[in-house]
């Protein structure tokens, strides 16, 4: 019901491509009109040598580069004084460059324009099988993991699957309905970085963010592994070729994903739905042969207890099957990627996500049982499921097919994720702002190549080991799950709207399970390869809060500061510091080697300005330096010359001091160095030449209050 939805919460998204260029905030935009006031400048389109419309009627202009741009055309649109750059202008000057352009554009396929945004979220059915690859396909190995800890105090203690089974599907509903409230409460998205962050603070939203990081980086990388895995268990023959499939498969999955949210997902939909149905026909043969034979269990084979069946054995049996639940916080972290009513839309689908979970988790533990079936190193338990199943036929080969696909595509749950999460990291401050910006295809390329990056150096690092993996797999997320449901009691107890203590009851349970798991596996799976996501998240929020440190220095570095009302407009005192164009006091500033046709033109551009000039010329010795002044009177001495003579034959390092001192003596100027330069066509002719006016601009570029810009001569041999 609508009326379910919490009130504070603010329909719409912010998930747009405008995210990445934030609105000044009220005291900007009082600022600069403050500063608008004071501004006395040139105005007006009157003002200016050309058409700014670029002659919206008749033939556009057709600009070139030594013939290497190709043509651009630009029009207006409704609003007046606005241009749209159509697709010519998107490619690249150079031959080369318009070739990449081509194959990018036949994988990746052609831009979407930013309007199209609206049109490339997800319906339902297409939401469900995106989002629930990863929770589904852990049914594959879930339950296996459960049962390889397990098998370790001998045959005898397999009977406690069931029982730990029907906990876990016990916390699969507590989870999952707690998640059912975030959604409406926070529809923008962000999950449980959100909420945890809203509700317990900042360290524990970006605590909840470094969960959720290394949760998706692993998924990729275990449901990749898992995946190549049942492959080999298939075809043997496969095995040495492990982590070079699975790396494959990770760059094929990113090439599906750069294609964007609905291409990506259309690509996904039929393995999921086909895995569904065939395990479903599994279990129902399955249970139909059981039936048959009064479901007695059959005896599984002997095996010898390598460890006590203690407490602590049960505890990481349970931890290890609860990883069956990771992905079911991936709808709250991608709300804004349905199409509206979004929130409604996407509670549904967790739903129903819920549901086929337990289904299948239970169904598939109970059967093993049935059948008696231990976890085996050579072959995956699903596996040798679907041979006692179907002995002949397709059914097998079917079932492995489809666990594959599943698996292998599992891990496009988290290219959903990932790159959504970076982005409310990023709006927040707390990640590289790179992340707010959507690629061609309005998908959040960098944040999709850099789990791509990331995932496959985990799966080359352990070698593509699933069993390897899966231990670092559950501390993680359930800190996100715990610290969310635990926002959501905070939450509730806050607003204590209609309903709230039903609310806060179903979050507490969520956050108090979790909670457990959380605990369990970080001391049972310690030594195992959990104490690297231990270690890995403090870090993780410390590297956060300093990118947030960094962009809170330059956001107060950057921000508007007006002069009081009825202050005179004089000169800003210090470099750097002026808002004004009456407040700046140039002087330009023009390094010279030798009189030709580049610098004169140098020459003549920085006198053009009207202001203040002063050439400098740097000599290897007092015979050069004469023989310069010598060329320069020639030429007239029409601009104030300086010398500099440099013994030891360096030109960038006496020239950036020189004009450090020159600053240090009038700190109140701006330093406007103009750098002649020859701007060569071909590029290996690049490699006959020092390009000192590259050296002399990274020289300068530390300097305060100087101003480095090159005039380009053009040589077109």
């Amino acid at each position: 019901m609508e009326a379910e939805r919490d009130d504070a919460a603010e329909p719409g998204t912010v998930v747009t491509p405008s995210a990445e260029f934030p609105p000044l905030g009220v005291g900007e935009r009082a600022a600069l009109g403050r500063l608008g006031t004071r501004w006395h400048g040139p105005r007006g389109a009157g003002d200016l040598p050309v058409d700014p419309t670029l002659g919206r009627r008749g033939q556009p202009p057709r600009p070139t580069r030594f013939g290497r741009l190709a043509p651009i055309d630009l029009f207006t649109v409704a609003q007046p004084d606005e241009l749209v750059a159509t697709g010519p202008a998107y490619l690249p000057g150079s031959r080369a460059g318009r070739a990449v352009a081509r194959v990018r554009r036949t994988l990746v396929g052609p831009p979407l324009a930013s309007s199209s945004v609206l049109y490339e979220r997800m319906r339902k059915l297409v939401a469900l099988p995106v989002l629930s690859s990863d929770l589904l396909s852990s049914v594959a190995y879930g339950p296996e993991a459960m049962l390889a800890v397990l098998v370790l105090a001998g045959g005898a203690a397999l009977g406690l699957a069931l029982p730990l089974a029907a906990l876990l599907a016990v916390l699969m509903v507590a989870v999952g309905l707690s998640y059912r409230q975030t959604i409406p409460a926070y529809p923008h998205g962000a999950g449980s970085y959100l909420v945890a962050g809203d509700n317990l603070g900042r360290t524990a939203g970006l605590a909840a963010a470094a969960g959720l990081m290394l949760d998706y980086v692993l998924t990729v990388s275990v449901s990749v592994a898992a995946g190549v895995h049942a492959v080999t268990s298939a075809l043997p023959g496969f095995t040495r070729w492990t982590v070079p499939l699975g790396v494959l498969v990770i760059a094929v999955l990113l090439a599906g994903n750069l294609r964007g949210v609905r291409t990506a997902g259309n690509i996904f939909v039929l393995p999921t739905y086909a895995f569904v149905v065939v395990v479903l026909a599994v279990l129902a043969v399955g249970y139909a042969k059981a039936a048959a034979r009064g479901f007695a269990p059959v005896p599984p084979p002997a095996v010898p207890a390598a460890e006590g069946l203690g407490l602590l054995l049960v505890l990481r049996a349970f931890s290890s099957g609860a990883v069956s639940m990771t992905g079911i916080e991936a709808v709250s972290n991608a709300v804004p990627a349905f199409r509206p009513t979004e929130w409604r839309n996407a509670r549904t689908t967790l739903g129903w996500m819920v549901a086929m979970l337990v289904t299948l988790f239970a169904g598939l533990v109970g059967l093993i049982h049935l059948d008696g079936l231990v976890p085996r190193a050579d072959e995956t338990l699903l596996s040798q499921l679907g041979r006692v199943t179907f002995p002949t036929g397709p059914g097998y080969a079917i079932l492995q097919a489809t666990t594959a696909l599943i698996l292998l595509l599992a891990a496009n749950t988290a290219f959903n994720d990932f790159p959504r999460l970076l982005f409310f990291m990023a709006r927040d401050g707390h990640a590289p702002r790179r992340f707010l910006h959507m690629g061609d295809r309005l998908a959040f390329s960098n944040g999709l190549v850099a789990l791509a990056l990331a995932a496959a150096t985990v799966l080359v690092a352990f070698g593509g080991h699933t069993q390897t993996l899966i231990p670092l797999y559950a501390v993680g997320v359930f800190l996100a799950f715990t610290l969310s449901q635990t926002g959501m009691v905070v939450h509730w107890r806050r607003r204590r709207g209609r309903g709230w203590r039903r609310r806060l009851a179903v979050n507490a349970v969520g956050a108090a399970l979790s909670g457990l798991v959380l605990l369990t596996a970080a001391v049972a799976k310690f030594t195992e390869g959990a104490w690297v996501v231990v270690v890995a998240v403090p870090l993780l929020v410390l590297l956060f809060r300093r990118i947030h440190r960094h962009y809170a220095t330059l956001h107060r570095a950057l921000a508007l500061h007006p002069p009081p009302p009825g202050a005179p407009p004089g000169p800003a005192g210090s470099a750097e510091g002026e808002e004004l164009p009456q407040q700046l006091r140039h002087l330009v500033i023009v390094p010279v080697a030798r009189l030709n046709r580049a610098s004169l033109r140098a020459l003549a551009y920085a006198a053009s300005l009207g202001r203040p000039t002063l050439a400098v010329h740097i000599a290897p010795e007092e015979a050069e330096a004469d023989r310069f002044r010598d060329q320069w009177r020639a030429w007239g001495d029409h601009l104030r010359l300086e010398t500099i003579v440099s013994p030891y034959r360096s030109v960038i390092g006496p020239l950036a001091h020189y004009l450090e001192a020159l600053h240090a003596a009038g700190p109140e100027l701006t330093l406007t160095v103009i750098v002649p330069e020859v701007v060569l066509r071909r590029r290996r002719h690049r490699l006959l030449h020092s390009r000192a006016e590259q050296r002399l601009r990274a020289a300068l570029r530390a300097l305060p209050g100087v101003v480095v810009t090159s005039v380009p001569v053009h040589v077109s041999q």
